[in-house]
């Protein structure tokens, strides 16, 4: 995760039509249109050459069968995105209920072989902070240990494969009140090796979608929130020399929100994270996602598309297509 503020920031887009919703369970649709996702990425990107992260999902599980390739669930068959200078970040869930930690390294390194050389990014976990939803990777047993190991085992693989354009690291949301000490915790447990390969630390946030902020606020909170996790979050667990990519950011539409206001979320957003990119070491922006996941349905975690289910793009859509060319690498 090398871009930083000098150089603009690096920004990316979950292009899958399936979302994790608030019980454990998903939010699904029409099945995605790898045509219309690849226009519609182009278009986002600009021109061939720009740094872009196409974000996917996959994962271990009790199930897992090491020795064989792993597709990634969400979307599917994401490395036919990576291309025309794009790469995946590719988000490795730990779910293991057995606590198979072990395993899991295995996965890891599994996944550099087969992914490494279209991989941009490898995030260790998801949202391991969050328990008690099982779509997330703090439900599970040992989760803060297949992290330490995890990193490592990603980072040694890389190394053997000569892969040194990977970068990896973990991601949380927002820490407030005793949940800070998460992160401080897994830098004590995985000490100066793990701070070592840690590449970056990835933030997931949605500002305004569980908890109403009045629009004259917006930016004022997010800038609060990210000099919050880097000035108290971050550095006195010993990581605050880490740079720290939005890994997913994102506002749906739907009944009393309209998609002007969308629009008008993605662009303070982001303004805001250019704004204080170098102040605050931040190296790039992931928008969650690309389509809604069903857009007949009023559900919160239906809309988060920038276009609808069919690809029709909403105006937030041209909006983050500017904001890329505006403060993209």
């Amino acid at each position: 995760m090398t871009p930083t503020s000098r150089r603009g920031l690096l920004f990316g887009v979950y292009p899958g039509g399936v979302a994790g919703d608030d019980t454990g369970g998903l939010a699904g649709g029409p099945p995605d249109d790898p045509v219309r996702v690849t226009a519609a990425l182009d278009r986002l990107q600009g021109r061939a050459d720009r740094p872009f992260l196409v974000r996917a999902y996959t994962g271990f599980d009790d199930t897992t069968r090491l020795g064989e390739p792993h597709p990634t669930a969400a979307p599917a068959d994401a490395a036919r995105y990576a291309v025309r200078g794009r790469r995946l970040d590719l988000v490795a869930q730990y779910q293991a209920a057995s606590g198979d930690v072990d395993g899991y390294c295995a996965f890891l390194r599994e996944l550099v072989v087969q992914y490494g050389t279209v991989t941009g990014t490898l995030q260790v976990a998801e949202e391991p902070n969050v328990t008690g939803n099982p779509t997330l990777d703090g439900h599970y047993p040992r989760v803060q240990e297949a992290i330490v190991r995890g990193v490592s085992a990603v980072k040694a693989q890389a190394r053997e494969l000569g892969l040194t354009h990977l970068r990896t690291g973990f991601n949380t949301t927002p820490l407030f009140g005793p949940g800070i000490s998460f992160v401080a915790d897994l830098a004590a447990r995985g000490g100066t090796d793990f701070i070592a390969d840690l590449d970056y630390v990835g933030l997931d946030f949605f500002p305004d979608v569980f908890r109403p902020i009045a629009a004259s606020g917006l930016a004022r909170a997010v800038e609060g929130l990210l000099r919050h996790h880097r000035d108290v979050v971050l550095a006195p667990a010993g990581l605050g020399h880490l740079p720290l990519h939005i890994t997913e950011h994102g506002w749906p539409t739907g009944p009393d929100r309209p998609p002007h206001r969308q629009s008008e979320v993605v662009e303070t957003v982001v303004g805001v994270v250019a704004a204080h990119a170098e102040r605050l070491r931040l190296s790039g922006y992931t928008h969650f996602a690309l389509r809604d996941a069903d857009s007949a349905k009023p559900g919160l975690f239906h809309q988060f598309g920038l276009t609808t289910d069919d690809y029709v793009p909403k105006p937030a859509f041209e909006v983050m297509r500017a904001l890329v060319e505006r403060f993209g690498v």
